[in-house]
């Protein structure tokens, strides 16, 4: 958008827009004046709550005259971008800044910062509340119009977040090794017509293909560039709690799980295989027979429930597996869906991500160790829940249990097996 110097000549002759703002910095001493930290906000906010635009600094709007930026105030022009985007929005909005020159009236070349924002997959909220741009300027939403685009935005919408179309993504992310598996019978369809029934993309407003949510997730090597928090953080503990950082090694392990979503269980399985204690024991007539901290079936049917039903519209929500000496906890972002409790998760079904549970349904078992029970990495049937429970209680003799947190994400417990309690 605007992204070459004539385009963005023409559009300095033309005046501001539902896609430009210009803004001329001013300096007091060596800290920006003008625009403030919440300006510069509620102006990125209202192109993301949009269609999306450019900001231009260093551009006065009433004249439409280049003044630049002087070069040593650069870096403290994008001090206040950067902190405008992390600290001033919720959530935090990654647009791209771009220091380039344009010509003054005298044709001198004036260092300027352009400021591009795509259209969010997300509702912003700024200092001046929640705005979106109409025509040169922004205006708040009204609260018909924002409860339209909270539920255009969210899980709760007609289309579910995972078939959205990922704004400013184009379809080369997505990797034909990837999203061929998925693909039921070989035939003649161009790769859109193919995605398009995958519901790996989608065209957006404007009739670009992007790939959608559930495509960037298990079609992509890196979807974390356009969904920066769609991975899992492990950490493994010494003891039963979590020590406050200063403290002596209470951190055995600790990583970071990305790339398609179905890498990303397998990866955390084998966090969970290598950080678990295995206790060995003699039987009556020879040999022994080791007995695992957790059931690692149960471990698989958690990790994969919680990357397949996770919120992936809550910004900067993440899976978190947290490995302790006596339990295993998995975090999942987002509340139930519809109307079902951590109570009746054991005999009813709902899919948050439909396009996504269905491709984890065609994608195939990769780890040898679950193959004899499992072919695709998700099963369609409702048994997840109930394998973990009956696993569980078998290895150790105590249930694993959900519940809700701040109505916002969902913990399951796994105790580990005792064992000393074993004969």
């Amino acid at each position: 958008m605007l992204a070459t110097r004539s385009e963005l000549l023409e559009k300095i002759r033309l005046g501001e827009d539902s896609f430009l703002e210009m803004k001329e910095v001013k300096f007091a001493g060596g800290k920006v004046r003008g625009p403030t930290q919440d300006g510069v906000a509620n102006e990125l906010a209202a192109f993301a709550n949009s269609a999306g635009g450019v900001l231009l600094l260093g551009v006065e709007d009433t004249s439409r005259t280049v003044i630049g930026i002087e070069l040593d105030k650069l870096d403290a022009v994008e001090t206040v971008l950067r902190e405008a985007c992390e600290q001033s929005i919720k959530p935090p909005l990654a647009p791209i800044i771009e220091r380039l020159t344009l010509p003054d009236a005298g044709g001198i070349e004036q260092p300027v910062i352009r400021v591009e924002v795509k259209r969010s997959l997300f509702v912003h909220q700024s200092p001046g509340g929640y705005l979106q741009r109409v025509g040169s300027s922004r205006r708040p939403i009204p609260p018909d119009q924002l409860a339209r685009l909270f539920q255009q935005r969210s899980q709760s919408r007609l289309i579910r977040f995972d078939e959205m179309p990922v704004p400013g993504a184009t379809l080369e992310p997505l990797c034909e090794d990837l999203w061929r598996r998925f693909v039921v019978s070989e035939g003649a369809a161009p790769r859109e017509v193919a995605l398009r029934k995958l519901a790996m993309a989608a065209q957006d407003d404007d009739g670009a293909w992007r790939p959608t949510v559930a495509g960037l997730l298990l079609g992509s090597e890196r979807p974390q560039e356009f969904l920066p928090s769609a991975y899992i953080q492990a950490v493994a503990y010494q003891g039963t709690t979590v020590v406050p950082q200063g403290e002596s090694a209470y951190q055995i392990d600790a990583s970071d799980m990305t790339g398609p979503l179905d890498r990303q269980i397998h990866a955390a399985c084998a966090f969970v295989r290598k950080n678990m204690q295995v206790a060995a024991f003699k039987q009556q007539h020879g040999g022994r027979v080791d007995m695992p901290q957790f059931s690692m079936r149960a471990v698989f049917e958690a990790i994969t429930n919680a990357v397949a039903h996770r919120d992936y519209s809550i910004h900067g929500a993440k899976v978190r597996l947290r490995l302790f000496a006596d339990r295993l906890e998995i975090y999942s972002p987002g509340m139930l869906p519809n109307t079902m409790d951590t109570e009746s998760l054991v005999e009813r079904q709902s899919a948050r991500n439909e396009a996504l549970a269905s491709l984890l349904a065609r994608c195939p078992m990769e780890d040898s160790s679950f193959a004899p029970y499992r072919n695709f990495i998700m099963d369609r049937r409702g048994e997840g829940v109930p394998i973990i429970l009956r696993e569980t209680l078998e290895l150790g003799g105590k249930p694993a249990h959900y519940r809700m947190i701040d109505q916002s994400e969902l913990l399951l417990v796994i105790p580990a097996a005792n064992p000393e309690a074993q004969p």
